[in-house]
Order: C-alpha cells, then structure tokens, then sequence
C-alpha cells in the first residue's frame, strides 16, 4: 500500500515537473513592426501604462510587444554634486511594437490620452529598421553615458571643482559639446595657461 501511495505521489510529482519551464517566453511574432503613436505631452507613461494594462487585459500579447518612450539619461551638475534625470527626446510620443490589424488600431487608438499615430490619413506608417535602430541604439546608448545638461559658453567665468587645478577659476576659451570638455584659461604663477577639463569638473560662477 505504502509502494503505490509512493508511486502515486511519484506521479503527481513528474505531472507538475513541466511547469517548472513554463516560464519560458513566447516566440516573438515576426509580423511585429515598430509604430510611433501621439499621447498628451507629459502623459507619456501614463499612456505606456494604459497600453501595457490593456494588453494583458484583451489577451493581445501576441500582437503588442513592447512599448518604448525614447529617453536619455542627464546629469546635471549643482554645488559640485552630479544629478541624473530622464529627459524624453519625443515628448509626445510614445513606440509600440505592433503585429497592425484593425482590433490592434481600435485597440490602441482608444487607449486613454492617446491622440493617434504617426502615419498618412488612416493608415499608420511603421518605422524602418533603420529608424528603429537609430532611436533603440540612441536610448541605450544615453543610459551608459548620460549628457550633461549644464552648457558653457566661451568667456564664460567658472571655478575648478576636481583635479590638480580644483578651487581654481578660469575663463573658457573653447567647448567641445560631443566630447564633453572645455578649454579654461587658468592663470598659474602669473601666467595664463589653458588647461583641458571635463564638463563634470566645473562649475559655472554665478
């Protein structure tokens, strides 16, 4: 008796062994396709939120992927401590990955604080691959480096705040914005002499 209760509790043990991979995500529809909707500006990730919740709500995972509000990563400088912000590169708009049917569209469409999509007339236009890439690479790419949003201006006057050179001030004689850096007149021993710094290494004197 004890032989078949083991048996039987071997079973059931096997029977429930499967759900352990059930996890697992589903194949992404190859059908899918990137499309740009409008949303009230500043109700981006409520929209996102909305949508998401819809989703699940009408069983449409298979024909709704991902949702994506483009944004960078900015550090802003003040009293010499770094602070890092999202800021949306699109305000108003919002990313959906979309396998487009008119249950799709009315779907979306109909989302709370959405206006409609990027496209001619009725029809939505999906993004290129190469549009996709360029805002997805963008996105990622912000969050490893993230901008500064402080801005310098040449002449302008701002005090050393790392470094060899730190609680000195200078005068700027040159900003490179892709790179992230200025050229600050120093004087030194009576002398003026330019010194290379990073935007995080200054701060602006008010």
């Amino acid at each position: 008796m004890q032989d078949e209760e083991k048996t039987a509790a071997t079973g059931s043990e096997s029977a429930q062994a499967p759900a352990e991979g059930a996890t697992a995500e589903a194949p992404r529809n190859p059908n899918m396709k990137w499309y740009i909707i409008h949303s009230y500006s500043g109700f981006e990730r409520k929209v996102k939120e909305s949508l998401e919740s819809r989703v699940a709500a009408f069983g449409l995972q298979e024909k709704i992927g991902k949702v994506l509000i483009p944004t960078e990563s900015v550090t802003e400088v003040r009293g010499g401590k770094k602070y890092t912000s999202e800021r949306m590169f699109y305000p108003g708009y919002v990313l959906v990955e979309m396998d487009m049917d008119d249950h799709v569209w009315h779907v979306v469409k109909s989302t709370p604080r959405v206006t409609g999509f990027v496209g001619t007339g009725q029809q939505p236009t999906p993004l290129s691959d190469e549009e996709v890439q360029h805002i997805v690479y963008k996105v990622a790419d912000s969050r490893e480096k993230p901008k500064l949003k402080v801005k310098f201006e040449k002449n302008e006057k701002v005090k050393i705040t790392e470094g060899a050179f730190a609680s000195f001030e200078g005068i700027v004689d040159d900003v490179n914005e892709d790179r992230e850096t200025l050229k600050v007149m120093v004087t030194i021993f009576g002398r003026s002499t330019p010194v290379e710094l990073e935007f995080n290494q200054v701060e602006k004197v008010a």
